[in-house]
């Protein structure tokens, strides 16, 4: 089940991403044996970045850059450069990463709103540690809205690594909850997630009537939208949020749309190639 505030992640470094030490796949060296046991790799973001906090613009830039971490989801570093002058004041709050080294903190003020520790720097990164240095990196929660480009940021920053295929297909697939079978269709849209499992989601019509009940839990995915959760009841029994619908999916996963994906507890998705 994708549930929580933004469901199940995957990134380059975290889960069972390349560089997060997989227990899948093979490469044709023993890269671990000289990798880090901690990762850090920076690379430049092409697209613009805008924070907007009370109706002012924040930062805007085209000259950030994605760091993806160990064990962490990618992050953003912006250019101090490019953070509206005046808005940010010296913190007295000091962190020690033993990868990155000392994390200074600002406080951010708009219009008489101050935004305690809501950015941090490394002035002086450790040897070995990427070019951050001049960059500075926000809470993103903390401001009120991030834009890509025009796009307004659902969730985290995007891995670019990451990708997400939601394909049509002619496998039969049979939902059972409880023992019971809920879901029953040949035309089921298989949603196929860098490092996830694969995700089979079923036509509306090809739910039976009366078994699901509109919960009140949502989730955020970057790559596929945002859910909202269903209860299936069968039998008077009631297993909670064991279903999920995206009803306006992002474009990767817009023959998804409207369909329902069952996973959690009492559940069972069989899948069989149609013939």
């Amino acid at each position: 089940m994708e549930s929580g505030a933004y469901g199940r992640v995957m990134s380059l470094t975290l889960g069972t991403g390349p560089l997060a030490r997989p227990s899948t796949g093979q490469l044709n060296a023993d890269l671990w044996s000289v990798a880090p046991e901690h990762a850090l790799y920076l690379h430049p973001v092409q697209e613009r970045i805008r924070g907007v906090l009370g109706g002012r613009t924040v930062v805007d830039t085209t000259g950030a850059l994605l760091l993806h971490e160990t064990g962490l989801l990618p992050r953003w570093y912006l250019p101090e450069a490019d953070v509206a002058s005046g808005l940010l004041h010296p913190s007295a709050t000091r962190t020690t990463c033993p990868f990155k080294g000392e994390a200074r903190y600002w406080h951010l003020e708009v219009g008489g709103h101050r935004v305690e520790d809501a950015a941090w720097s490394y002035p002086d990164p450790v040897p070995g540690c990427p070019a951050l240095a001049g960059f500075v990196s926000f809470y993103l929660e903390r401001l009120d809205a991030w834009y890509v480009e025009e796009e307004e940021l659902l969730g985290h920053p995007r891995d670019p690594f990451h990708r997400v295929d939601a394909r049509r297909s002619s496998r039969h697939v049979v939902v059972r909850v409880g023992g019971q079978v809920v879901a029953d269709t040949r035309t089921p849209v298989g949603v196929f997630e860098t490092g996830l499992p694969v995700r089979w989601y079923v036509p509306e019509a090809d739910v039976h009537d009366g078994v699901l009940e509109q919960s009140d839990t949502t989730s955020v995915c970057p790559y596929k939208g945002v859910a909202s959760y269903e209860h299936v009841t069968v039998d008077g029994r009631r297993y909670d949020d064991v279903a999920w619908c995206y009803r306006e999916p992002l474009l990767e996963a817009l023959p998804a749309a409207g369909h329902r994906s069952f996973d959690g507890d009492g559940v069972e998705v069989e899948v069989e190639v149609s013939t």
